[in-house]
């Protein structure tokens, strides 16, 4: 592959990028327009399992890959954004430039980083799909997400809050899994509807203490350089997956608190200002849009589980969800009956 730039097209604006595909985030068509087949590869790994849910026009993303002599992968991205337009700079070579409010973005990479695949599907396609997708259709939850009896649960928290774990816990005991770290509330849609990426979860490596099993899973670096531990959930005949559900239960989750394990009210004011970190750039129509979607979240049941062993979660969230808000709200747990749970 050879670039030409000449005086009739410096920008290479009319440079030629002869393949094309289109897959299906969270059931939304993304075409993806490039020059080389590692592109498209990449999508597939990232994408491939999703099924075409929604009608709406695809966003597009085009891609261009440059020879370099270059040999190493890039530095980090580095995101800035105004208005509409959002930039995703590693350095000259390497770039996405989006546009949030058309659905589109363009961008050039080298061989080097083309050929890495983890860096190549974080940084640019899958950051940049999200952009878009999260501009003009969804609003982003940082929260893991299960079904139970045909009621939806959000378990939410910071980073090492326990969410990843849970749901496969979950998952493992009869639950429909959705998400395990990031899901996506449907901003077009009536209700509390929310989906994620059902496919694929990802654990610290410190998981394996709570799941051996795990041990034998694929360890992959993630593009922020620390290891992962991934697990293709079509590979577990254990688990069972859906592609979105209607959440009744938002669940904070609690292992640090030193006072007894149980289910206690959460406060919607601190829940809505949880959520609403989220929302730190787009267009102020975009912005009010979250704001709406997210305040209409608020009105599930909303609680804090403090809990020190999974088995003592798990049976407090089967207490909510089959017994209801009334037998759950104040459930304390002394360590004799986390024992017996």
């Amino acid at each position: 592959m050879e670039l030409q730039i000449t005086a009739v097209d410096p920008l290479l604006f009319d440079f030629d990028l002869p393949l094309r595909a289109t897959f299906y985030l969270v059931g939304f068509p993304v075409e993806i327009i490039t020059n080389s087949p590692l592109v498209l590869e990449a999508a597939q790994e990232s994408w491939g399992l999703f099924q075409k849910v929604s009608s709406e026009p695809p966003v597009q993303i085009r891609l261009g890959v440059s020879p370099s002599s270059q040999t190493e992968c890039p530095p980090p991205v580095i995101c800035r954004g105004r208005r509409n337009l959002i930039s995703q700079i590693a350095d000259s070579q390497n770039f996405m430039i989006s546009d949030s409010r058309q659905g589109f973005a363009f961008g050039w990479v080298t061989e080097a980083a083309a050929k890495n695949r983890a860096y190549l599907r974080y940084h640019f396609l899958e950051g940049t799909a999200w952009i878009l997708l999260h501009s003009l259709h969804l609003t982003s939850i940082h929260g893991a997400c299960v079904e139970l009896d045909g009621h939806g649960v959000l378990l939410c928290g910071d980073s090492g809050a326990g969410k990843s774990s849970l749901s496969y816990a979950c998952a493992r005991k009869g639950w429909k899994f959705l998400s395990d770290d990031s899901s996506c509330l449907l901003r077009n849609r009536m209700g509390r509807r929310v989906t994620g990426n059902p496919f694929q979860m990802r654990f610290r490596e410190s998981a394996v203490s709570l799941f051996p099993e795990l041990a034998y899973q694929r360890v992959t670096p993630r593009a922020t350089g620390k290891l992962a531990i991934e697990l293709a959930t079509r590979t577990n005949v254990e688990i069972t997956t859906i592609s979105e559900c209607s959440v009744d239960y938002i669940v904070f989750l609690n292992r640090f608190d030193p006072s007894p394990d149980g289910l206690l009210r959460f406060s919607q004011e601190r829940a809505l200002e949880w959520f609403e970190q989220v929302v730190c750039y787009g267009e102020s129509d975009t912005r009010r849009a979250h704001y709406a979607t997210l305040r209409n979240l608020m009105t599930a049941e909303i609680f804090e589980m403090r809990y020190k062993q999974m088995d003592t979660a798990l049976h407090l969230l089967e207490t909510l969800v089959r017994k209801g808000p009334a037998a759950a709200e104040g459930m304390l747990i002394t360590a004799g009956e986390r024992e017996d749970a």
